[in-house]
């Protein structure tokens, strides 16, 4: 019996995986980041975002989203506007890859399955990880690697508009701040440790950085008996 019970089980399992609406397809964008080192313009992309995105629709106003971004972080004082920061002249570069997971809302219903013409503005957030490279600055200003990664975790915050166009695309530009629980990612706050003390920065504010673009997914799977939550 509990052999037949979980062979059921999975059978139901399949077919109901089957019945959802899937969405795969990609993200192209710039990053930003914001810090102890460079600007402080809260959206600059500067340089090149690109990754992959998945998302779930278990209703028309909520999916399970996740995405795998990479890019590279600069940061350099001379293009910040604050005089001690242009003096000191720092400058770093970081590259990260993002895994993000979480759940993406919608205003307005977006049901891919009715034929019409939909589009809404949405919002996402979840948990993310950067995998990134550790370094420090000498007491000579020297940018310096310490041969090390890290991972800075962090929470998405994505504001974005969609539009169904076609058959089967969705397309969408979003804005989206990652608030991280690091500030290792400009080089304030290194593990390594020596006689000297090499933090600087504000030890209070952690590192942020921002990935603006759009997205293209293509659309999938049956018509789904939508869930109630």
């Amino acid at each position: 019996m509990r052999y037949l019970t979980t062979i059921l089980f999975f059978i139901i399992t399949i077919q109901f995986s089957q019945s959802q609406t899937h969405e795969i397809g990609v993200f192209l964008g710039g990053s930003n980041f914001i810090g102890d080192v460079g600007a402080t313009t809260y959206i600059a992309p500067n340089q090149l975002a690109i990754g992959g995105i998945y998302k779930w629709n278990r209703s028309p106003r909520h999916s399970f989203r996740f995405s795998l971004i990479y890019s590279e972080l600069v940061g350099d004082d001379l293009d910040s506007d604050d005089p001690r920061r242009e003096e000191r002249g720092y400058k770093f570069n970081n590259h990260i890859v993002e895994a993000s997971l979480g759940l993406e809302f919608t205003f307005f219903d977006f049901d891919l399955h009715d034929g019409r013409t939909k589009a809404t503005p949405y919002l996402y957030s979840g948990i993310s990880a950067a995998y990134h490279d550790n370094f420090f600055f000498s007491n000579q200003g020297v940018y310096t690697s310490e041969d090390t990664t890290s991972i800075a975790y962090g929470i998405p915050m994505v504001l974005g508009f969609k539009a169904k166009f076609m058959e089967n695309f969705v397309l969408a530009v979003e804005i989206g701040a990652r608030y991280t629980f690091s500030d290792e990612l400009d080089g304030s706050a290194p593990d390594y440790d020596n006689d000297a003390p090499l933090a600087f920065g504000n030890k209070n504010n952690n590192d942020w950085y921002v990935f603006t673009g759009m997205t293209l997914t293509y659309t999938f799977g049956k018509k789904p008996c939508y869930c109630v939550f």
